[in-house]
């Protein structure tokens, strides 16, 4: 599959930092160095836009070194690219830490999954199927 990129940005197109990796890494766009104090959170540009297939979307997801280490994260997490979105992709990212983050340019700040995706069609009915959880919700499986 290929994904047509718009890159206004001068950082490197997105990648996959190893073989096997299921997101790649996206970097942030910034002029200069930004300060997000505890709490505080910022729509952080990538200079990108993309083109999607029919039928996939992008989800964007926090990387975990930076929410393990800094307290940083995607706050909308997984935001979603739609097929038909052409504008530019913004990462909400939100300092959840004690102390003020700062996002430097060209910093490696989320990741992008490229996922299939259904539209089914909503039929309203009267009863459901009955399984053996039946309606148990939170905590219902209890912590074996």
């Amino acid at each position: 599959m290929e994904i047509k990129l718009i890159n206004r940005s001068n950082n490197p197109l997105p990648a996959y930092e190893s073989k096997q990796a299921a997101g790649m890494d996206l970097r942030a766009f910034l002029p200069e160095p930004i300060m997000l104090q505890p709490l505080e959170r910022r729509l952080i540009p990538t200079g990108l836009s993309i083109e999607l297939p029919e039928g996939y979307e992008a989800q964007i997801r926090p990387r975990s070194g930076m929410c393990l280490k800094r307290g940083l994260t995607v706050l909308n997490s997984p935001g979603t690219i739609d097929a038909d979105y052409r504008g530019e992709i913004g990462i909400i990212l939100i300092n959840l830490s004690q102390e003020a983050q700062t996002v430097e340019p060209a910093e490696r700040i989320a990741q992008m999954v490229i996922a299939r995706v259904e539209q089914p069609i909503c039929v309203e009915v009267t009863q459901l199927g009955e399984t053996e959880r039946g309606q148990g919700g939170f905590g219902h499986s209890g912590t074996k």
